[in-house]
Formats: structure tokens, sequence, C-alpha cells
């Protein structure tokens, strides 16, 4: 196998690189090659995507439910990708909140196949590694249906109106809402507890829950039953359920059963008038050829990364071996750069460690290969991920 040496930080080509895996299905091919990186040698896997061909398009790869988990190949599978790698930071413990249990649930905005799943959680708590300077978690990698893949930052803008006048929506099945506000769950986010919301302040994730909060549930334009506390179950899918905490608590106690109500909710691009197909969240590395300054330059962990170039036509996927394979990570600056030297004009970081899993299914086989070796030896059931799928 070839070398990328250096981790590529001048931008140089990765000269060397030899293909071991080939074409995967028109317009996704696959290889691997070793990186030489600050902690010593890494070994990468690679899809390359090309969006131009009509044949090939990429979605979210998701397991029915935004509060479940899943590992790449069960969604690959189930989806009927070619191809696929783990997606999102997502809510993998709650040690902090006795009685709480964690939902699974992602940490950035989701669209699926066109239709949004949820919204960002606030920045103090979100799970993973600290964001670079001028990061959000509302950043996501996106395909716009132009078939073009992007950077971009989706925010929610929605409300709930009311007799009394209209209450601002913070928040769409999110596991965490910020202070003050309500949030809305719906059918996608599935059954689990929608306790954790109420949990953590906006800057600290491991503050205690909330002890004032309300639930009321919607249905035909009507509240039909509230609570003092979130509750569980799944929720139909003629029916919204509004959590608030603190001030959004104490709205949502002005509402009586039988009260009219109306929500709306929508995910608003910062740059593009385009409309999503999928999106999914994570921060950006490298962006217009550059690579972002405050990039952490000192942690070696295994990664997980997604670029494009061509102007959004070539996607770029390219996951780590595990640490017990190979011993080196790489840093999240060296990702950005090697990312660079493989051509890529911008880079958006997803989850890695234990996360990172990436799949591809050989032509004529019924199920996928995990191509990489993960760091615990086995997949880990993540939040969601990106899938590559092809059509005759």
């Amino acid at each position: 196998m070839g070398v990328l040496a250096g981790a590529a930080l001048a931008g140089a080509a990765p000269a060397g690189a030899v293909e071991a895996g080939g074409r995967i299905a028109p317009g996704v091919t696959y290889r691997q090659f070793d990186i030489e990186a600050s902690a010593g040698k890494a070994h990468a896997h690679l899809l390359t995507v090309d969006l131009a061909n009509p044949h090939v398009r990429v979605d979210l790869l998701h397991p029915g439910a935004v509060a479940a988990r899943e590992t790449v190949s069960g969604m690959a599978d189930s989806a009927g990708a070619v191809a696929g790698v783990n997606g999102d930071f997502f809510n993998i413990t709650e040690t902090q909140h006795p009685g709480v249990q964690a939902t699974g649930a992602s940490v950035g905005p989701a669209i699926a196949d066109g239709q949004v799943l949820k919204a960002a959680v606030p920045q103090g708590q979100r799970f993973g590694p600290a964001l670079p300077p001028g990061t959000s978690t509302q950043d996501v990698f996106g395909v716009g249906t132009d078939r073009r893949a992007r950077l971009d930052r989706l925010s929610l803008a929605g409300g709930v109106r009311t007799p009394e006048g209209t209450i601002p929506l913070k928040g769409l099945n999110q596991y965490a809402l910020p202070e003050n506000s309500v949030g809305a769950f719906t059918s996608r986010w599935g059954s689990a507890s929608r306790m954790r919301s109420v949990c953590g302040t906006d800057t600290q994730r491991s503050a205690p829950c909330s002890t004032d909060t309300y639930e009321v549930t919607v249905r035909g334009g009507r509240v039909v039953s509230a609570a003092g506390t979130p509750g569980s179950g799944a929720i139909p899918a003629d029916t919204t359920v509004l959590v608030g905490r603190e001030e959004g608590a104490r709205q949502l106690r002005k509402l009586a059963v039988g009260a009219s109500v109306t929500v709306t909710h929508r995910l608003v691009a910062a740059s593009s008038g385009t409309p999503y197909a999928c999106a999914i969240g994570g921060f950006p590395v490298l962006r217009n050829g550059q690579v972002l300054t405050g990039l952490d330059n000192g942690t070696a962990a295994v990664r997980t990364v997604v670029g494009f170039k061509g102007g959004g036509r070539q996607l770029l996927i390219m996951a780590l071996d595990g640490a017990e394979v190979y011993r080196a990570g790489i840093t999240v600056e060296e990702e950005a750069g090697t990312m660079r030297a493989l051509g890529a004009s911008d880079a958006f970081n997803l989850d890695g460690g234990g996360s990172t899993e990436l799949v591809t299914r050989d032509a004529g086989a019924s199920t996928v290969t995990v191509r990489n070796h993960p760091s615990a030896g086995a997949e880990r059931p993540v939040a969601n991920g990106v899938g590559v799928f092809t059509t005759p």
C-alpha cells in the first residue's frame, strides 16, 4: 500500500497511494492507503463517489427513529446501500444524570430523503471533541436536490400558535432543549423518554435536570392532554408533543385541554437556496481549499471525514482503522490536510473513535462488508451515517 507522507499538510497529491478494492459500483470506488502522521502510521479507507453519475446518489442512513442506534452495516443493509460510513456525534451516555437514559440521538441537524428529522442541540450540550473556532452544532454536510455536496448551517425556525399568541419553537426532536424554551417531538423521535431534553444547560451538559417542566400533547390542532414531566412512548403520526422547561413550561401551562394550537417548524439554510436531499451534523475542517484555523493538532485519534471536490460533484469519504490495528490515529488538523491532499476543496469531520465504521457491498453480494477495523473489534451502534446508493 502507498504512503501519504506527513498527513500531506503541505497539500501535495497522494502520490503512490495504491488501489486496494477498486470499483464498488458504477461511479463508486474504494481504496486503502497509509498515512504517515505525527503519532506514527495510520491506515485509511477511502470511498470516492461521483455525484455527476445519474445512477449514484447519497442519503442519510438512520435507524428509523431519531432516538435510536444501529450499526452502519445494519442501516446500510436495511436501506440497500452499496457503501456507507458512520455519521454525527450522538447522546451516547448519561452517567451524570441518574435515572435518565441516553437517547442515542445525534447532536446536529438531520435531513433524510428531503425530510427534516431533527434540529441541533445547544452548543454546550454536544458530545465530541471541542468545536473549532467559529463553528456550531448547526453546521452540516449536505447534498442538495441539485446533486451537489456543500457545507452549510441549518437553524430551526418555527412557532407554537396559541389563543394568546405565538411561542417561539426552539427544539425539534432534540435530546437537549435550550433553557427557558419549548421544543416539539414528532413521530420521527421514536419511543425513547423525552426526559433527557430538559437536562443540562446551554453551557453545561452535565448540569442537573430542570425541575420546572411541562408537556402537552397536540392532536388535530387541539391540546388533548398535559403532564408535569416529559413522558415516553411512540408518538402517532398525527400528533406533536410539546415539552417546555422554565419559561417554556410556564407558557405551556397556559394551554388548557381543548385549546387550539398550531405547530410549525422548518430548517433554514444559511448559505444555500437549494433544498437539501440529505444533511448531517459534525463540524467543518476544510473550506474552499483552506484548513480552518484553530483545529486541534495535538490529539491523535481514529477519524471519519467526508469531503468533496469538483464543485461538490465528487465525494471523498474516509475512515481510519481502529487503534488496536495501527497504533496511531491522526489529529483533526492532519485530517484536514489529508483531505486537501486528496484534492478536496471542503471537508467535514464526523464522529470517530469506536464509532468509525466504513462498509461496502461487493457486486452480487446481498450484504455489506465492514472494510475498516473498528477500534473495539466490532461495530458500535451509532445514530446515523452517510449512505451511497446506485440504480441500474
